[in-house]
């Protein structure tokens, strides 16, 4: 089995906890030669791990096109609004390309990426993970296999967990939709994937709701103070304290995604400097805290999808109903049961969600994704979450933005793809 040779562009959370250790657990799979990461500690300790040549350490992604192609493969992990121009320019260079979600905040860019990827006949799949898990894979295979019948609804919950929400899109990158993507776009674009794969026909018609209900500055209690370190007389009894989310321990499971130094010292520093210290009723974010959409089928089937930033857990619940069975499952507990109306069975399914993130999906994506380069110039498979397979979620989650910003009003997928293609 050949060595796929990789340019990782962005050495934060994604390209440090996923596709690095890939590589060092796969050797023989994917080796990393090049790197790109502004942050200086980041990119040399990475440089460090993988053994990579100084000259192809870069502080921008844009130098890591200057020697021209360099690797099989190119793996960008870049902020949403960074995805687009290197994307398109590693296709044109010949690099396949393993993309993060969501493909742009742009729908008009997402429609151009897909073009491209046919254009150039390269590989550009998009990391919608829960496809490859085995809690959805799972579901999946039953509802092919017929299990179900015709299906007649869906309906999806993501719990973001308040401490996710808090972290990344309160305080963090993705609290602002003018820097990088909505909400619906940035998080949920997986969950709308997910419905889209399993009912297997196209989306006519969305309509949605939701707002920033909470975390506003008109909700802070009194007493509060711009940081959390900063004297704040309800810390501790805050919900949402910074000292409480990041000062965790030894392990630091949230503060090792905002500061390198995991010492109290350097923990401490990044609360008083950066923007995971602030308190969350007195941020810049304007990203929804909760959403509901409603979606209606070619067929005449629908789905409503709930997000939710206020809740305990990050678990995803799903109820599947048939003209000829059930599906109730709960991905945190990883198992899922089946009804069987002719029979009156209950049956419950297992699935294996030990190992990496997203229910064991990430490791089975990166495989995925070496696997159909190396069988490209035989198979040229477009790969399980392929920007073809990729783009109606997409289409659906704008669709979506657009009919909350207009109370609700329905939104046609056809008519959103007509005005698209006049605009192009």
């Amino acid at each position: 089995m050949k060595t796929l040779t990789a340019v990782l562009l962005g050495a934060g959370s994604r390209g440090r906890f996923i596709y690095g250790p890939y590589a060092e657990k796969f050797p023989n799979e994917l080796k990393i030669v090049a790197v790109a990461e502004p942050d200086d500690e980041r990119r040399t300790r990475f440089a460090e791990i993988h053994q990579i040549a100084p000259e192809h350490v870069y502080d921008t992604w844009e130098k890591a096109f200057d020697q021209g192609r360099i690797a099989d493969v190119m793996i960008i992990c870049t902020l949403d609004r960074m995805h687009y121009i290197p994307a398109m320019k590693a296709m044109e260079l010949g690099y396949h390309v393993m993309l993060e979600k969501p493909m742009s905040p742009s729908m008009e860019e997402c429609i151009e990426l897909e073009q491209a990827s046919l254009r150039h006949k390269r590989l550009l799949v998009v990391t919608h993970v829960l496809r490859y898990s085995p809690f959805w894979s799972g579901i999946k295979k039953c509802i092919e296999d017929g299990e179900l019948g015709t299906l007649g609804t869906i309906q999806l919950t993501e719990n973001v967990g308040y401490l996710h929400m808090t972290h990344s899109y309160v305080r963090g990158n993705w609290r602002n939709s003018e820097e990088t993507s909505p909400m619906i776009l940035a998080k949920s674009c997986h969950d709308l994937d997910l419905i889209s794969w399993l009912m297997n026909q196209p989306c006519t018609s969305v309509s949605s709701f939701g707002s920033l209900l909470h975390f506003r500055a008109e909700n802070a209690p009194e007493g509060s103070t711009d940081r959390c370190i900063d004297g704040c007389e309800v810390e501790r009894e805050c919900a949402f304290s910074a000292m409480k989310m990041y000062m965790q321990p030894p392990e630091h499971p949230w503060a090792r995604y905002m500061t390198n130094d995991l010492s109290q010292e350097g923990i401490l520093k990044a609360l008083k400097e950066g923007p995971w210290g602030r308190c969350v009723y007195r941020c810049d974010n304007n990203v929804v805290d909760h959403q509901v959409v409603n979606m209606e089928f070619e067929n005449g089937a629908n789905a409503s999808f709930i997000m939710s930033g206020l809740t305990q857990s990050g678990t995803r619940r799903v109820q599947i109903m048939g003209t000829q069975g059930e599906i109730i499952g709960d991905m945190d507990k990883g198992s899922f049961t089946l009804y069987r109306y002719v029979t009156g069975e209950k049956v419950e399914i297992g699935c294996n969600v030990a190992g990496d993130g997203h229910g064991g999906g990430d490791e089975r994506m990166v495989s995925s994704f070496l696997r159909n380069v190396r069988q490209f110039d035989v198979n040229p498979s477009a790969g399980l979450t392929s920007a073809t397979a990729s783009l109606q979620s997409h289409l659906i989650a704008f669709a979506s933005e657009q009919s909350r910003l207009n109370a609700g009003q329905a939104v046609k997928l056809s008519d959103l793809q007509k005005k698209e293609e006049m605009s192009v």
